[in-house]
């Protein structure tokens, strides 16, 4: 095996690490996780897991490493997200599956020792388990060591989405470790702390951390029985899923149907015109910014096309990832994206979570309907929005929305026109230099223009 590039956001368990050899992803087992590991393996919880599609599978690798127990090769996840950018329900279907493994753990003699959010991923459109070393061995009449990183990744974060605003997911970014709870107490209604789930594992829990946090003494310990451990989980559980979404009130969730001045024509046209170009590129990643509800996405799915459905609006990808939850699309994962502050490199030295463009690049970017937005409500050059996208895509289906359409002009209304720059020869020239065009076509019944264009890979100075 090739020269170890240790990941960035694998450094903090002695149990092992994720590393990338010759550009594939392996984790090793370090000598000191041999008995969990082995017990782990013997059991029939790792092929239970595995067979019902909540861990992600292995192969172990011959290795000659003296200090290496085991070399394995995890399944590939096409994409790796953070729980700041998943909506409500990615971050609840998450929840429950960690609960779903605790107690299957448990039935096994083993337990989960943390409980961190970043160890799920999806994959096949469900949430997943990705940290093979995440068990230890059960010890008797201990406590649930993961409840309070659970109750910080999962349940204070659910619990602000749904009672407060769901904009609060956003706090997951400055968190790293969680939503503190005492923090979370403060923002929740009284309504909400009425509720026995909110008030044992929120209120009580946030003063228990404040009398005993920062102290020399240790808090007591008690004695935890297993009925004990899955009444726990259980509470937790029935809190988690009685928790619902005001789907209604953002700027962008009815979009489609309220606020565009599409005819179904020019919407098949576009259709038609993306899966065109989908078929000529046969890309394997495509990044859909500004997806919405991910109406355009499915493009690139039904032709066979991992696609990574990014908006801004949670309740939008909130509805979208809903929508591929029950229309069984597994090809699609929509995601919480603010393409003017896209999520960036982040904890420890700034490499702990990658950014966006580091995720990248895409085969394949859409961009439609977008660029108005960014040049007129955000104040970015075409130029920069130009390079921009040339950094993250290798092709680019975009569309241009002149000045003379109706959702510009209703752009400009409260507004002094500033931007002399806006008009089709202008996107044209800007987008020149970074892309060539390959195809340029009016969309029917509009006045709108879709490009496809292929990454010219010029070089610019940032």
């Amino acid at each position: 095996m090739q020269l170890k590039k240790i990941n960035d956001g694998s450094f903090r368990d002695p149990s092992g690490f994720v590393f990338e050899s010759q550009g594939t992803i392996y984790r090793q087992v370090n000598l000191q996780y041999r008995e969990p590991y082995d017990f782990l393996m013997s059991s029939g919880l790792y092929q239970s897991l595995v067979h019902d599609g909540l861990l992600v599978a292995h192969q172990e690798i011959p290795h000659e490493d003296e200090h290496a127990y085991k070399i394995i090769r995890p399944e590939k996840i096409p994409f790796i997200s953070y729980p700041y950018e998943w909506c409500f329900s990615q971050l609840k279907d998450a929840a429950l599956l960690t609960l779903e493994i605790q107690k299957r753990a448990i039935r096994k003699g083993m337990s989960l020792k943390d409980a961190s959010a970043y160890n799920i991923q999806f994959l096949n459109g469900k949430p997943i388990l990705i940290d093979t070393l995440s068990f230890e061995l059960l010890k008797k009449g201990s406590p649930w060591v993961g409840y309070r990183q659970f109750c910080q990744h999962f349940l204070a974060p659910l619990l602000l989405q749904a009672y407060t605003d769901v904009r609060l997911s956003a706090l997951l970014r400055e968190n790293l470790d969680g939503i503190p709870l005492d923090f979370a107490n403060k923002l929740l209604p009284m309504k909400a702390k009425l509720s026995f789930g909110v008030f044992s594992h929120i209120s009580l829990h946030a003063k228990s951390q404040q009398k005993y946090g920062g102290k020399a003494v240790k808090p007591k310990t008690y004695s935890m029985s297993e009925q004990a451990l899955f009444g726990l989980i259980d509470s937790l559980e029935s809190t988690i899923r009685g928790l619902k979404l005001n789907l209604h009130g953002t700027e962008w969730d009815t979009y489609y149907e309220s606020n565009n001045n599409y005819e179904q024509a020019a919407a098949d046209f576009k259709l038609a015109f993306i899966r065109k170009c989908v078929k000529a590129e046969k890309p394997k990643m495509v990044w859909d910014v500004g997806a919405n509800d991910g109406k355009f996405s499915t493009a690139a799915t039904d032709e066979g096309c991992f696609t990574v459905s990014m908006d801004i609006d949670p309740v939008c990808v909130e509805r979208n990832y809903v929508q591929r939850v029950k229309t069984g699309n597994h090809l699609m994962l929509p995601l919480i994206f603010d393409v003017t502050n896209p999520s960036p490199g982040i904890g420890w030295e700034n490499a702990e979570r990658k950014s966006l463009t580091e995720r990248g690049p895409a085969d394949l970017a859409l961009a439609l309907a977008l660029v108005h937005h960014l040049a007129i409500s955000n104040n970015v050059p075409l130029r920069k929005i130009a390079e921009h996208f040339s950094h993250i895509a290798r092709s680019l289906v975009i569309e241009f929305v002149p000045k003379s359409d109706s959702q510009v002009k209703k752009l400009l209304t409260s507004r002094e026109d500033i931007f002399p720059h806006y008009t089709k020869e202008g996107f044209e020239h800007a987008f020149g230099e970074f892309f060539t065009i390959a195809q340029a076509e009016p969309i029917i019944h509009s006045e709108r223009t879709l490009y496809f264009m292929k990454n010219a890979g010029k070089k610019h100075e940032r």
